[in-house]
C-alpha cells in the first residue's frame, strides 16, 4: 500500500487560481501535472493559501524539532540550498564546516584524542541511530571468530521506550529488538533490565538520554557499571550507544556533571538531532564514535566521480548543506552559554508549566522537565474524560498536544506529552495554561452526569 494513496474519484478535482492576472484564472488539475505552467508569483499563492490549512508549527507542542530560527541563520541556510552535502571536492568549505562540527560535538561530548574525532553528520537522529546501530554489528562480528557465531540472530538491548527508528534498525538489518519492558517504578530502562537482558549476542545496550514518552534521562552510567560487573563476572563485554537526540544538546549545557557521555569507557558512539535541541531548522543529524576503530571500515565507501576521492558512510546520498551550515552558524552565534541560557529558559518553561497545570487540575505529572524540557501528564481517572478528548480540544484552539499510551507494560495509562523549544516563551506558556483551564471546563460542561472513568486516584 502506497504511504500517500491517491483517489481515483479527485482526478476531477481543480485548482481555480482567481489572482489580479487575468490569464491565471482558468483551472488547473490538482492531482495531474498541468499541460502549461503559471506564473511563479500565481504559483506561490496558491499553495501558500493552501498551506494555511496546516497548524501554527509555534504552537506544536507534540514535535521536538526546531520551528524558530533567526532570520539571519535562515538566510545563511537559503544561501547553502543548492549546495549538495555528499559533493565535497565542489564544496570543500562546506565539508570544513561539517569536520569543524563534528569536533566541537566530540569535544562537547568528551571524546578522546584531541580533535581526531570520527564522525559525520546525517539526515536526523534515526539515520545516525543506524548508522551507529551497524557499526555495533560489525563490531560484535569482528570480535567473534568465525567458527565461534551461533545461527542465531545478534540482538540489541533497549528499553520498550525507544524511539521507533531502533525498531526501524533491527528490522531493516536483520537484529532481534530486545525490547526491555518498562515498570511501575521507572518509565524507562534501567542497569539491572539492561544487564540481565545482554548475552553473547548482543551487539550493545542503547541508554535512551532524553526519552521522547517523559523526557527523562535514562541512567546511562549506571547501565556502563552494570555492564562492567556483568563483563568482570565472565559475561561478555557489551558497548552502549548513547541515543542524544534530544539530550545530547541539553545535558552538557545544563547538567555538566552528569556523566553519560564518552568520559564512561564503555560508551562507544553517540547520536543526536541538530534539529531539535540544536535548534537548527530540519533536517540534521550527528554521530561521533570514540575512536575510529568503532567504526569498522568496510562500513565506509570511497566515492571519486564526484571529482576527488572522499569518504563516505550514510544511508543517503544527496542532500543539501544548508542544515550542517546552520548548526556551524548556531555554534558560532551561541557559543555554549548561548545555548545553556537558551536551553534553561526552556527548562524553567516547563517546569514552571508542570507545576502549574498540577496546581491546577486535574492533573497527575509523570514527569516535570527535570530532563529534556519535556513533561507528560495524565487526567486524574475520577474525571468522566480523557487525554484523547483534552487533545482534540485542544487542537480546535490551535495547541497541538499529542495524546498516547506508555509503552507496553504501561499502556493502560493514557498521557499528554508538552515538548518546550526554543521560542516556546513563558507568556505563550500562560497562554497554553489558560487555553487548558478553559478546555477542562468546557468537557466538564460537556461530560456532565457521565460516570467517571475509575473512582479517582492518584496512585500508580
Amino acid at each position: 500500500m502506497p504511504l500517500h494513496a491517491h483517489r481515483a474519484d479527485e482526478d476531477s478535482i481543480a485548482i481555480r487560481p482567481q489572482f489580479a492576472e487575468a490569464a491565471e484564472t482558468h483551472s488547473v488539475p490538482r492531482n495531474r501535472l498541468p499541460s502549461a505552467g503559471m506564473s511563479p508569483e500565481v504559483a506561490y499563492q496558491v499553495i501558500h493559501d493552501e498551506l494555511l490549512l496546516d497548524g501554527s508549527s509555534r504552537l506544536n507542542l507534540a514535535t521536538f524539532v526546531t520551528t524558530w530560527m533567526e532570520p539571519s541563520a535562515a538566510r545563511l541556510m537559503a544561501e547553502c540550498a543548492d549546495k549538495n552535502m555528499i559533493d565535497k571536492d565542489e564544496y570543500p568549505q562546506t565539508a570544513e564546516l561539517e569536520r569543524r562540527c563534528v569536533g566541537m560535538l566530540a569535544e562537547l561530548w568528551h571524546a578522546p584524542g584531541h580533535g581526531q574525532a570520527t564522525g559525520c553528520s546525517t539526515t536526523g537522529s534515526s539515520e545516525a541511530a543506524m548508522l551507529a546501530g551497524l557499526a555495533l554489528k560489525w563490531r560484535w562480528r569482528s570480535r567473534r571468530p568465525s567458527d565461534q557465531l551461533t545461527p542465531e540472530r545478534p540482538n540489541l538491548v533497549m528499553g520498550a521506550n525507544v524511539q521507533v527508528c531502533w525498531e526501524k534498525f533491527c528490522r531493516y538489518f536483520d537484529v532481534e529488538p530486545r525490547l526491555v519492558p518498562v515498570g511501575p517504578e521507572a518509565t524507562h530502562l534501567t542497569a539491572d533490565q539492561a544487564a540481565a537482558a545482554c548475552d553473547e549476542d548482543t551487539i550493545g545496550v542503547v541508554a535512551v538520554l532524553g526519552s521522547t514518552y517523559d523526557g527523562a534521562y535514562e541512567p546511562v552510567a549506571d547501565i556502563c557499571l552494570a555492564l562492567d560487573g556483568l563483563a568482570a563476572s565472565g559475561g561478555p563485554d557489551v558497548p552502549v550507544h548513547v541515543d542524544g537526540a534530544s539530550g545530547g544538546f541539553v545535558a552538557p549545557f545544563l547538567d555538566p556533571e552528569l556523566e553519560w557521555d564518552f568520559r564512561l569507557p564503555r560508551v562507544a558512539s553517540i547520536n543526536a538531532s541538530g534539529h531539535k535541541y540544536g535548534l537548527v531548522y530540519p533536517g540534521v543529524g550527528w554521530v561521533v564514535w570514540r575512536q575510529p576503530e568503532a567504526l569498522a571500515p568496510e562500513l565506509v565507501f570511497d566515492v571519486a566521480y564526484l571529482g576527488g576521492h572522499m569518504p563516505t558512510f550514510a544511508l543517503n546520498f544527496s542532500r543539501s548543506g544548508a542544515q550542517v551550515v546552520g548548526q556551524y552558524f548556531n555554534f558560532l552565534r551561541l557559543g555554549h552559554e548561548g545555548y545553556r541560557q537558551i536551553h534553561q529558559a526552556s527548562r524553567d518553561t516547563a517546569q514552571w508549566l508542570a507545576h502549574h497545570l498540577e496546581r491546577q487540575g486535574p492533573f497527575v505529572m509523570v514527569s516535570r522537565g527535570e530532563g529534556i524540557p519535556v513533561f507528560a501528564f495524565e487526567v486524574d481517572t475520577g474525571e468522566p474524560w480523557s487525554v484523547y478528548e483534552l487533545s482534540d480540544a485542544l487542537r480546535s484552539s490551535g495547541w497541538l498536544v499529542p495524546a498516547y499510551t506508555l509503552p507496553p507494560a504501561l499502556d493502560h495509562r493514557a498521557v499528554l506529552r508538552v515538548v518546550v523549544r526554543n521560542g516556546f516563551s513563558r507568556d505563550l506558556a500562560q497562554l497554553f495554561a489558560n487555553c487548558v483551564h478553559d478546555c477542562v471546563t468546557d468537557l466538564r460542561q460537556r461530560y456532565r452526569g457521565r460516570a467517571p472513568r475509575r473512582p479517582a486516584s492518584f496512585h500508580h
